[in-house]
């Protein structure tokens, strides 16, 4: 007790410091308020004028370059938007993206556009080399989208709405429950600001790799309509198509309210099975060659809404709000079981389906204006959920039949729940400390409460060993967990010099089953020239486990087998080994330079390096009796008899595994160059190289290794290198951009699997190295605008059909899976489409 209260005095101590510090900087300053301020450090900052009514900006985007008229796109260049404002990474009022003390980028809704993409991570990793996604999903993890920033993995990166906190998905992917950019009507977005570099001082947990800020259109007035349809060009499936509209109006005299709202579905992509045939087919077989789709893209059907308003409500106070809602249904394919498995059911064999059917919602609201004890303010509160129901289709449990006299064959498996209250208070002052040097002082309070939930599936989804394809959630295993998250954070920006500016952010969190934590960040920036300045940052950061990650359970069942995930901080996890979720710590510094060798040509160059303790990932898989004992103890019975081999049944959870390095290099430069009547061409190459070593592996109650090779193999599978070409020509009603791409080499270590040498097959701790080469791809895109309201484009992307390297038979599981999942390079190959945009 006595260290404990030790310890607190100590945090209580340093509060106060720092408190003192600013008081002393009150009492010997003059203040001055900026024309426009941004207000809500870490949250939203939009910009509007004061003292007027009628100058609030009801939300209207303050970049010009961004928004010319409501609904309507420029198509005239595809130019990085440097020179655009920012609202992220500061709380000064009209900072440049080009002015920045760290880097961030800016990507217009123009931009996203001309990917091709239909979805809005697809179309963020297209245009920026630091993000990446990963091309195959596996089960349930196929059905959700999520990034990377950096090679981190996606819960490291914090992503932000309209500068609010995102709610994250219920679904686990790949070891993590990040925020699904596609649930985020990407016709609703005016521009994107990401952010790289460690940013927790500012935003708190999650923001290790960076953050992403989606700023959302705000016109009241206009109209914009379009539609976008293709296929893979070379299998012929794949379709896709998208139509979606959005629109502003006036709220009154001065406010406004913005609608946006799209519609998507894309079918199953299937790899040709002439080059991933079933290991189980033979010239006598019953069955076709071809029936096993395993390795696919889920069929999907999305449609998304989003409302934006704001409206002011005195001279100095202003309404505003936001609105988002989705809702997804998905189908993955499982393996094929063959005619054997379930004769009297399925004569012909069958293929289970995983489904999700998931609704997303979020609502903001918030006042926030001026003249509060001299300061800037902004008061808001947020509610966001997501749930998704999991599902089997096409599928049978003959034990629970035998038992009940018959099963049925589409059922609820399990329910997931991600349930988050934000609420927060920021304030900003403009000063001159000694009427000398300018400063701005920002401070804020943070409380969050996140709920997560586990609901059980049907009984006959999970008893006598479950349904062929998923075995749903016990009741054991359900449940309702919750915590709380209080915070509060100050920042000081100075500018000792005209040309040096210097940033010191100071945040405080207490987790109320994670612990304390507290965190800084220094950032400097000095303009040596014009042309020429250069800058860095050192911070530290953190990460707290997520409720899905401490709480989260599955059991995924395959033709030779079955694999469990147990929750970490059960009974049944501790049996093989686990140990309490602790948050996770990093500590990072970059440094970079700013050039302007000339009119228009503009480079920026940034090294970083982001240490990790305590990473959560995966542990190792323990298999046979023990997982089966693991497994049991949680509730569940497993399948048993007929192909199942003992080796094939696994168990793992989530823990914190290994403690890693990643050091990297960021260059992105672009020139525009203006022809006359020939138009203007503007051309950008950006460049990312990354590297993560692991230097401290975490051991069990065992005193084990928690990692496998495998797992740490994962945590380091990502391109090595990411190049972006683009060039974008636009003249006349004509515009071209074609787009080269080149992912770098990856690395992995897969599992022996069915066709693999007795000796090593199922093995949890042999396995073999497995390289993805790298690949140029080519992206092109030819547009052209019959007039001011109609737009027409029609496009390619990889154009020459590049897929990633096939695996090795031996590490292909029943022979259709012959690609490696870590590829960021996606299956689809080729795809084709037409778009045409309206606006009125």
């Amino acid at each position: 007790m006595k260290k404990n209260i030790t310890r607190t005095d100590n945090k209580i101590d340093y509060i106060k410091k720092i408190a003192y510090f600013y008081f002393i900087i009150l009492l010997t300053s003059n203040y001055s308020f900026a024309e426009t301020i941004p207000v809500s450090g870490g949250q939203d900052r939009d910009t509007y004028p004061l003292k007027h009514p009628s100058k609030f900006s009801s939300g209207k985007n303050t970049n010009k370059s961004l928004h010319k008229k409501a609904g309507e796109l420029s198509f005239s260049g595809g130019k990085q938007n440097d020179e655009s404002v920012i609202v992220t990474g500061t709380h000064q009022s009209n900072k440049k993206a080009r002015d920045s003390a760290t880097p961030i980028t800016v990507f217009s809704a123009q931009q996203l556009q001309q990917t091709g993409q239909l979805n809005l991570a697809d179309a963020l990793a297209r245009i920026d080399p630091s993000i990446t996604v990963n091309a195959l999903g596996n089960d349930t993890g196929a059905l959700t989208s999520s990034i990377r920033m950096r090679g981190l993995a996606p819960n490291e990166v914090l992503v932000l709405v309209d500068g609010k906190r995102r709610n994250t998905t219920a679904n686990m992917v790949g070891g993590s429950s990040p925020v699904d950019l596609n649930m985020i009507p990407m016709n609703a977005v005016d521009h994107m600001e990401v952010l790289r570099g460690g940013a927790a001082a500012m935003y708190g947990s999650d923001a290790i790799a960076g953050v992403i800020n989606i700023i959302t259109k705000k016109s009241n007035h206009g109209l914009h309509t379009y539609a976008q349809t293709g296929a893979n060009a070379y299998n012929g499936d794949g379709w896709q198509y998208q139509v979606g509209a959005d629109g502003g109006m006036k709220l009154g005299q001065d406010g406004h309210i913005h609608l946006s709202g799209l519609i998507y579905h894309s079918d199953h992509f299937v790899v040709s099975q002439k080059a991933a045939r079933d290991h189980r087919w033979t010239p006598s077989s019953n069955w076709p060659s071809d029936s096993n789709k395993v390795e696919s893209t889920p069929e999907e059907t999305r449609e998304s809404l989003a409302i934006d308003w704001a409206k002011p409500i005195t001279e100095h106070m202003q309404a505003y709000g936001l609105i988002t809602y989705a809702h997804r249904y998905a189908e993955s394919y499982q393996n094929y079981r063959t005619p054997s498995t379930l004769p009297e059911i399925y004569p012909y064999g069958f293929s289970p389906l995983e489904t999700n059917n998931e609704n997303f919602f979020q609502a903001n609201t918030g006042l926030k204006g001026d003249n509060f004890l001299g300061f800037d303010w902004d008061l808001s509160t947020l509610y966001g959920q997501d749930q998704d129901d999991i599902g089997v289709k096409n599928t049978y449990n003959s034990n629970y039949a035998a038992v009940y006299g018959s099963s049925p064959t589409i059922m609820n498996a399990e329910r997931y729940r991600m349930s988050q209250w934000t609420s927060n208070f920021d304030m900003r002052r403009n000063f001159n400390i000694g009427h000398v040097v300018p400063m701005t002082l920002a401070m804020g309070a943070e409380h969050r409460l996140e709920m997560y939930h586990v609901g059980a599936g049907n009984p006959a989804s999970y008893l006598y060993g479950g349904t062929s394809g998923y075995a749903g959630i016990t009741p054991a295993l359900a449940g309702n967990w919750q915590r709380n998250v209080w915070a509060g954070y100050v920042d000081g920006d100075f500018h000792p010099l005209k040309k040096w500016e210097l940033d010191f952010s100071g945040r405080f969190e207490h987790y109320t089953d994670a612990g304390d934590t507290e965190t800084g960040k220094i950032t400097t920036r000095y303009n040596i020239t014009k042309r020429i300045a250069v800058r860095a940052d050192i911070n530290n950061g953190f990460r707290a486990p997520t409720l899905a990650e401490e709480h989260y359970s599955s059991v995924n069942v395959s033709p030779t087998g079955a694999s469990g995930v147990l929750a970490a901080n059960s009974e049944s996890a501790k049996s093989i080994g686990a140990n309490r979720l602790k948050p996770e710590r990093s500590t990072s510094e970059s440094a970079g330079i700013v050039l302007e060798p000339v009119d228009n040509f503009h480079i920026t160059a940034d090294v970083y390096q982001i240490n990790i303790r305590d990473r959560i990932t995966s542990s190792m898989s323990v298999a046979g009796d023990t997982a089966i004992d693991a497994i049991s103890s949680a509730g569940v019975n497993l399948p048993t008899g007929g192909t199942i081999d003992s080796r094939d049944i696994k168990a793992y959870y989530y823990a914190n595994s290994a403690s890693t390095r990643t050091q990297g290099l960021d260059i992105q430069s672009d020139y525009r160059l203006r022809m006359e009547q020939w138009g203007i061409l503007d051309l950008s190459m950006l460049l990312n190289l990354n590297r993560t070593t692991v230097h401290h592996l975490n051991t069990n109650t065992a005193g084990n290794a928690i990692a496998s090779a495998s797992t740490v193999a994962g945590l380091m599978a990502v391109p090595r290198s990411k190049i972006i070409l683009d060039a974008h020509w636009s003249v006349d009603k004509w515009d071209i951009n074609i787009r080269e791409t080149r992912y770098g080499s990856t690395k992995t270590m897969l599992s022996y699997l069915d066709l693999a040498p007795s000796s090593v097959r199922y093995s949890t701790t042999e396995f073999k190295q497995f390289v993805n080469t790298p690949v140029w791809t080519t992206d092109l895109e030819v547009g052209y605008r019959f007039n001011r309201q109609f737009h027409l484009a029609i496009g390619a992307n990889n154009i020459f059909n590049m897929r990633p390297r096939h695996v090795d038979p031996v590490n292909n599981y029943l022979g259709p899976k012959i690609y490696d999942s870590s590829s960021a390079l996606s299956m689809v190959g080729a795809y084709y489409y037409a778009r045409l945009d309206a606006s009125f």
